[in-house]
């Protein structure tokens, strides 16, 4: 419990930032879908013939998996909070559809009738009882599509809208429980007290309900309001998921406010590879660092032949600003690619120096995840270039530190710059036939950027050669492990190195 509180302390100011992302997208999706179901509802009550299609077709939306439909919208709408409010939206649709004709449906013919004899239209009955006898209905439905809404939006964070799933995955992402525990716990707790607000309300009068509803979306609005100080000109600098990213727009950050007038707004944890680059072409974001090994094999679809760093950097300099028009500038030194990690008593027990020594052991279990046991720069690399042959137990990437921790593997594919090796005292095996192509991070931004404000390049170019392996692995460290803010971990090393 303490560790859980520490880390709550740690992440606070992200924290409140994510819980009202995550309110955001909720409300705005509920609210689109209120808007769109009741009319709908009422429609197919005059026109039954069109409910039972209507009612399988928004049932079936259901059936599609989250994930599946995000990335269905991405082509279309882009990443963002955008495409998981569609989503979220059409998940939302159908109970509140359901319930509101099922409710209109059980209205005693026998007032209506009465109704019409007094001589009241179809819109007098509406206002005047119908509506106020299916309320149970209609709010059962919309409680109902709220709390699935609030559970489904963690996965916003998936495409960059942010939410209390950022924590989930950042969990998922560093091994850590405490930040898994705090996205869950917080939006399984947002998903009652809505829950319980909706559950008041279905005893309330109808003028009530639609008080509450505009006032809730007033409130909404005003969220979003954002007025300027300032005329100063503005970017922003995303970063993917985990400690290493954070720390590198952090230091993006202060060397351009330091160095111009320049404000810049960060998105850390902002997703993976594609949706960082997608958000980029499309002007969602300005810059994000990106490793050159990632651009040759994932952008350009050519993985390079050479493991000089230098050269690798400049076909992906070179690759990327034909492909896509974009400027790459200059790396820093430090390199996290990929690399074979064992437990330090188990090197000294086999005196296991390099991955060419492994040929010493008659058996290897050896954890990989899915990617890098496929990957020619892979396991299927450590076959034809080393001749190695192992055990193979395939699994998520923050769950391979465990298992060789916990002896259930011998050996570990890892990240050069992980805080985990630190963490876990681990020794990393030297790649003496250079399997491993170098990944130097380098800002990426578009040309159109630069031309608009050309200092950048000098400015980020203070960073370029700066960071070594175990300068990455000790910042990582103490952000994972020790817990300490990203900001000021990245400022403490500008501040060190004179970068300022």
């Amino acid at each position: 419990m303490n560790s859980l509180i520490n880390t709550f302390q740690q992440q606070e100011s992200q924290f409140w930032l994510a819980l009202l992302q995550h309110i955001q997208i909720s409300l705005v999706s509920l609210f689109i879908a209120i808007l769109i179901a009741l009319p709908l509802a009422l429609l197919l009550r005059r026109y039954s013939r069109l409910a039972e299609p209507l009612l399988q077709i928004t049932g079936i939306f259901q059936t599609i998996p989250s994930l599946a439909l995000l990335g269905l919208l991405i082509p279309f709408v882009g990443i963002g909070s955008l495409p998981a409010i569609v989503a979220l939206v059409v998940y939302a649709l159908f109970p509140i559809i359901q319930n509101t004709y099922t409710g209109l449906q059980q209205i005693d013919s026998s007032l209506i009738e009465a109704a019409r004899a007094f001589g009241m239209n179809r819109r007098e009955r509406l206002m005047k009882f119908e509506l106020a006898l299916a309320l149970p209905f209609i709010m059962a439905g919309i409680r109902t599509s709220g709390i699935m809404v609030i559970g489904t939006a963690t996965l916003a964070a998936l495409i960059g809208a942010g939410g209390l799933g950022n924590f989930i995955l950042l969990g998922i992402n560093s091994n850590d429980v405490n930040l898994i525990l705090i996205g869950a716990i917080s939006s399984a707790l947002l998903a009652v007290i809505f829950s319980t607000l909706l559950r008041f309300l279905e005893k309330a009068k109808l003028q009530t309900i639609l008080i509450s509803f505009f006032a809730g979306l007033l409130l909404l609005l005003a969220s979003y309001y954002n007025p300027q100080a300032n005329n100063h000109p503005k970017i922003t600098i995303a970063g993917k998921l985990g400690a290493e990213p954070t720390l590198l727009i952090n230091m993006y950050k202060e060397v351009i406010e330091k160095n111009s007038d320049i404000e810049v707004t960060l998105k850390p944890n902002f997703g993976d590879t594609t949706f960082l680059y997608n958000a980029l072409k499309s002007n969602k974001i300005d810059i994000y660092p990106e490793f050159s090994g990632t651009i040759l094999t994932t952008f350009l679809k050519h993985p390079t032949t050479s493991t000089d760093p230098q050269t690798v950097y400049e076909e992906a300099r070179a690759g990327i600003d034909k492909l896509d028009n974009l400027a790459y500038l200059l790396p820093m030194k430090f390199q996290d690619t990929y690399a074979l990690a064992v437990k330090t008593h188990y090197a000294e027990k086999y005196n296991l120096k390099t991955i060419s020594d492994l040929h010493k052991l008659p058996a290897v279990k050896a954890g990989f995840d899915l990617e890098f046991a496929n990957r020619q720069d892979g396991y299927k690399g450590l076959q034809s270039l080393y001749g190695l042959n192992f055990d193979v137990k395939t699994m998520q990437t923050s769950l391979i530190y465990n298992a060789l921790n916990s002896n259930n593997i011998d050996l570990a594919q890892v990240y050069s710059t992980d805080s985990q090796i630190k963490q876990y005292q681990l020794t990393v095996l030297k790649d003496d036939k250079k399997l491993f192509p170098p990944y130097q991070a380098a800002p990426l931004m578009s040309k159109n950027l630069l031309k608009k404000y050309p200092q950048l390049e000098q400015i980020l170019n203070k960073l370029a050669g700066a960071i070594t392996d175990e300068e990455m692995i000790n910042m990582n460290y103490a952000v994972n492990v020790e817990q300490k803010d990203p900001a000021a971990v990245a400022h403490e090393f500008l501040a060190r190195h004179d970068l300022l």
